[in-house]
């Protein structure tokens, strides 16, 4: 199938295998907490360290394993790889509906962390089937399908976690295992034979894969800047359902309610604001002024303890680090060889990976440091300050690079 051919429909097709992906991945967010707070039988503290040590897991087995993702979906195409993955995670959610305890819940989460390569896989669809001039847009619909997962999936999840925690998780399973069917008889390959290369097995390994993408030296001053923005993302989203719960006094329910808003802002924004403003601004300026947009809405989220101003304060977070996290990746992917569009994405996965693994961990420490019942300061918010620093930092980051760029085209200018 031609190019030209496979863009017109892969996108729509990739738009809805990331819907009901993330359709699945929202339904179990607003009760997972709760489930580890039920099995382990102790405090809300006690239960914050041990989910803050289950995300971490998954995402560790996310940066071991998305680099080899990545390199076999270079070596095989993106079709086979996304289809494992969409079927692991269906088994996943089998093991943690019929889990009898704490343990099975973390070999299922593990195991879904091992074949969770659906997101870079789609992304290096993307950048096969898109033009680079259009790849900002494309990668915002992305994202935008992650809104639109996110709008319904927390708020069944709210609901049916209320009535039983385990009814989420039969509902994700049989979303899952429906997508794998929709994707084998309608996903097309993106990645022809001619462009795929052998496999480099030094490149698996996640570091090997870092030190590749480092000689594209805008490239690396992005992943700086992706990571710092990462972790406080992960802390966020590790915090979110018992933070709300402690300061606002949400229950499962309220929790996806809000969590749904945040879908319904990440598609406005990125399904639609990103193509509006990335052709005005550029990247570079989207990035800057969305890190800078989300660094006030942390600082400002804890000192509030109103469900409107929180509602709020998901909104404007939303446009800024929905509109910057595009925008970065579009840059990034334009500074990279075509053949290794996957390894790039491969790249970003882990990155996000590790974030992933770092990020929950401190804020779910720094939450119960601040609610457990030897607390110095009953301040359950405190990770949100923590995460606004993160964001000034990578705009420093942003700031750097750009000052490095201009004298760079100024130099190219005078030759």
């Amino acid at each position: 199938m031609a190019k030209s051919e496979i863009s017109k429909s892969a996108t729509t097709f990739i738009f809805i295998t990331v819907v009901i992906d993330m359709l699945g991945i929202g339904l179990v967010w607003p009760i997972m907490p709760k489930l580890i707070e039920e099995m382990s039988g102790g405090t809300v503290s006690n239960a914050a360290t041990i989910y803050g040590l289950l995300v971490s897991g998954y995402a560790l087995m996310q940066f071991l394993f998305a680099p080899i993702m990545g390199i076999l979906s270079d070596r095989f195409g993106r079709r086979p790889v996304i289809l494992v993955s969409l079927a692991g995670l269906g088994l996943d959610y089998i093991i943690l509906a019929l889990a009898p305890n704490l343990v099975w819940v973390v070999v299922g989460r593990l195991m879904a962390g091992i074949l969770g390569a659906t997101v870079s896989t789609a992304n290096a669809f993307i950048a096969d089937v898109t033009p680079k001039e259009k790849r900002a847009a494309a990668f915002g619909m992305i994202g935008a399908a992650f809104g639109v997962g996110f709008i319904f999936g927390p708020l069944i999840g709210g609901v049916l976690g209320n009535i039983d925690l385990r009814y989420p998780f039969y509902l994700a399973a049989a979303i899952s295992l429906v997508n794998v069917t929709f994707g084998y008889f309608v996903l097309p390959e993106s990645h022809p034979k001619e462009k795929r290369r052998a496999i480099r097995w030094k490149e698996a390994n996640p570091l090997n894969a870092l030190l590749q993408i480092r000689q594209y030296r805008s490239v690396a001053a992005f992943i700086v800047a992706l990571f710092l923005a990462g972790l406080a993302q992960a802390g966020l989203q590790a915090i979110w359902v018992l933070w709300s719960g402690v300061q606002l006094g949400w229950d499962i329910a309220d929790a996806g309610y809000s969590l749904a808003i945040v879908g319904v802002a990440t598609v406005i924004v990125q399904g639609g604001l990103v193509r509006i403003i990335v052709p005005i601004l550029g990247e570079r300026r989207i990035v800057f002024i969305g890190y800078l947009i989300s660094a006030c809405a942390f600082f400002a989220l804890p000192l509030v303890a109103v469900g409107w101003v929180v509602y709020a304060g998901i909104i404007v977070h939303i446009i800024g680090w929905g509109s910057a996290s595009p925008a970065l990746q579009s840059l990034m992917s334009r500074a990279v060889p075509e053949d290794q569009q996957g390894l790039l994405q491969g790249t970003i996965s882990s990155v996000n990976s590790v974030g992933m693994i770092i990020g929950p961990i401190m804020a779910t420490q720094i939450f119960a440091l601040f609610t457990g019942d030897l607390a110095y300061l009953g301040y359950p918010g405190a990770w949100y300050f923590v995460g606004s620093l993160f964001f000034v930092l990578a705009l420093a980051v942003i700031w750097l690079d750009a000052l490095r760029y201009r004298r760079r085209k100024a130099a190219e200018r005078s030759q």
